[in-house]
C-alpha cells in the first residue's frame, strides 16, 4: 500500500468510527477470511465493525471464525441496510465493482458514508476516497495482513485472525500452486502460522469435507468432460438435472473446473452449471500462462477477475451457451496454441 493511501486511511482511523465490512455476492475463502479478519482488526483498533455479505456460503466455510456473526443481506436486509446506513465507513473486499454485491449495490450508493476498496481483481472502479488495488497479490487476505501492517497492526494478530487470512489465501492460490503465490505470499503465511493459523486443521475443514453427494456430481462432471484439442481448450457442463440428481448444495462444484484445466496440454478450461432459479448459465474460467479468462469474460460473458481465474454468465441456454462458446474459439486460436 503506498504512502498516500496509507496516509489517508490512517486519518480517517484515527478517531472511532461506524464502519461496515462489505463482500462479494457468492462470498468464497478470500471474501470471508478477509472480511472478517479486518472486521475483527478493526473492532481491536477501538471502532464498531460489522461484516455484511449479499448471499449466504457454503457449508465447508461455515467454521470459520467469526462468520456465524456475518448478517446475510439476503435473508436479513433490515437489519443489513440499518448497518449500512449508519456507517461512517465502508470497507469493500474482494470485489471492485458495487454490482457485485447483488441486491446490496442499492443500499450502498445511498450510503452517506466514505468508501474503502482492498482488493486484487483488474480494472477497478472508481467510488472510494482511498483505494488498496494490487492485481499481483494472491488474495485479497494477503493485502489486508499488508494493510495491517501499514496500519502499524500486526501485533493485534490473534489465533483467529491469522486462521483466516490464511484460509482466504490458501484456497485463492489453489493450495499455494498459482503463479499469484510469490515468496513474500510464503513469508505471510509462515508469519501466520507462527501466530496461531493451524495449518494442517485448516486443510482439512476445507479439503476433507467431500459428502457422498459432491463426489457422485464430480463424477458426473468428469463425464461430461469435453477435450477441443485444436484449441488447447477443455470445458464441463453440469445441467440443472444433473445437479438436482445429486443434492447440489452452494459450493459443491467449488475446484471442479481444474480437473479440466489439469489436463495435459490444456491452456484454457470453462465449467458451465446451469442455475434455473437464476435463469442463467454460470461459468468459472481458468487457464494457464498468459492466457487471459479475464478479457474473454468481459468481452463475451458479463464477467472478470484475473489473468488466470474469471467468472461469467450467459441467458442462453446451455446448450447455445456452450455452442456460442466454441464458435468464439478461433478468435483465440494464435493465443491458446502460442501462450508463452
Amino acid at each position: 500500500m503506498d504512502n498516500k493511501t496509507t496516509k489517508v486511511v490512517k486519518e480517517l482511523l484515527s478517531a472511532k468510527k461506524n464502519i461496515v465490512v462489505i463482500g462479494h455476492k457468492n462470498p468464497d475463502g478470500d471474501a470471508i477470511g478477509s472480511c472478517v479478519a479486518l472486521s475483527m482488526f478493526l473492532t481491536k483498533k477501538g471502532h464498531s465493525s460489522q461484516v455484511v455479505m449479499p448471499n449466504n456460503f457454503p457449508d465447508f466455510l461455515q467454521w470459520m471464525p467469526g462468520s456465524d456473526a456475518i448478517i446475510i443481506h439476503e435473508t436479513q436486509k433490515e437489519e443489513s441496510s440499518k448497518a449500512i446506513a449508519a456507517a461512517d465507513l465502508i470497507f469493500t473486499l474482494d470485489f471492485n465493482a458495487l454490482d457485485r454485491t447483488g441486491d446490496v449495490q442499492q443500499p450502498l450508493e445511498a450510503s452517506n458514508a466514505k468508501f474503502i476498496m482492498i482488493d486484487h481483481h483488474q480494472q477497478p472502479d472508481d467510488y472510494t476516497v482511498a483505494t488498496y488495488s494490487d492485481v499481483t497479490m494472491s488474495s485479497t487476505c494477503e493485502m489486508v495482513y499488508h494493510f495491517m501492517d501499514a496500519m502499524d497492526g500486526l501485533d493485534t494478530l490473534t489465533p483467529d485472525i491469522c486462521t483466516l487470512l490464511y484460509t482466504g489465501i490458501m484456497t485463492d492460490t489453489g493450495s499455494f500452486r498459482f503463479s499469484s503465490t510469490s515468496a513474500t505470499t510464503h513469508r505471510v503465511i509462515a508469519h501466520l502460522i507462527e501466530q496461531g493459523a493451524d495449518n494442517s486443521v485448516i486443510h482439512e475443514s476445507i479439503y476433507d469435507t467431500n459428502t457422498p453427494d459432491r463426489l457422485r456430481l464430480l463424477g458426473v462432471a468428469l463425464k461430461n468432460l469435453e477435450i477441443l484439442p485444436e484449441y488447447n481448450t477443455a470445458y464441463i457442463s453440469l445441467s440443472q438435472k444433473d445437479l438436482d440428481k445429486n443434492n447440489f448444495k452452494k459450493g459443491d462444484t467449488e475446484g471442479f473446473v481444474n480437473y479440466a484445466l489439469s489436463v495435459q496440454g490444456i491452456i484454457f478450461a470453462v465449467i458451465f452449471i446451469e442455475s434455473k432459479q437464476d435463469n442463467i448459465i454460470k461459468m468459472s474460467l481458468r487457464s494457464k500462462g498468459d492466457f487471459s479468462v479475464n478479457e474473454v469474460a468481459r468481452k463475451h460473458y458479463h464477467g472478470g477477475g484475473h489473468t488466470n481465474a474469471a467468472g461469467g454468465k450467459s441467458d442462453k441456454s446451455l446448450t447455445k451457451t456452450i455452442t456460442e462458446f466454441i464458435s468464439i474459439l478461433p478468435e483465440y486460436k494464435e493465443a491458446l496454441t502460442h501462450v508463452s
